[in-house]
């Protein structure tokens, strides 16, 4: 497999937020009568587009009164998130792909404010060629438009495309793109993840079966 495109997903990709969006979310639901734990978290909100899980989640709710809740919800998340690391291996990965001329993109559900703000705090914002919002398109993961359409901004056919994820939702957009995915067991088992299709499914980003594997042609520094 040629590897001439890298595709992230932000959140819990890059870097694993779920323990702060799953705190943001417990707070501003209970507000509205809505208790949530982490299982429910995993099974109703994580890799979900906000509009979405308020839909799912508070249906009585106008639509001004959904966003409304949303950005309580993602002003509490900034608030929250204060230093962020990303993932292991990650920025390393990021950079050093863009530096030898491999298409890169950030594609993700998160609303911009929140994409530009972790962007910049995990010091990533210039390591990317593009930024794909689901918020911008028509549908957003699952459906597969987050991915084609980086695909098209990068001038890529899918077949040279790698796509890193951690959610089942977005694994399924990836694949229905066309594009190969490889899973980070941040936020969900590995085994939901190869079951939408993942490749392969890793801890972090210094996981040897990369350097070996799809991206054995990108010069990558040792572990650790």
């Amino acid at each position: 497999m040629r590897v001439a495109a890298l595709l992230f997903d932000l959140d819990g990709t890059l870097v694993h937020t779920d323990p702060v969006h799953f705190r943001a979310w417990r707070e501003v639901l209970d507000r509205h009568g809505v208790a949530i734990d982490e299982a429910g978290y995993a099974r109703r909100i994580s890799g979900r587009h906000n509009p979405e899980i308020v839909a799912d989640l508070l249906p009585s709710l106008d639509a001004a009164g959904r966003q409304a809740l949303i950005d309580e919800k993602e002003a509490r998340f900034r608030d929250l998130a204060g230093r962020m690391s990303p993932l292991s291996g990650a920025r390393e990965l990021a950079r050093r792909a863009h530096a030898a001329g491999m298409g890169t993109a950030v594609v993700t559900n998160a609303p911009r404010v929140n994409a530009d703000f972790m962007l910049r705090a995990l010091e990533l914002d210039d390591a990317f060629d593009t930024v794909v919002l689901g918020d911008d398109l028509a549908a957003a993961k699952p459906d597969p438009a987050p991915y084609l359409e980086a695909l098209r901004r990068l001038d890529c056919p899918p077949a040279e495309a790698l796509a890193f994820e951690d959610s089942p939702s977005g694994v399924r957009s990836a694949r229905a793109a066309g594009v190969a995915v490889v899973g980070l067991a941040t936020t969900q088992r590995p085994e939901a993840l190869r079951a939408e299709g993942a490749e392969l499914v890793i801890a972090d980003f210094d996981d040897p079966r990369l350097r070996d594997g799809p991206l054995s042609d990108l010069p990558m520094p040792d572990a650790g």
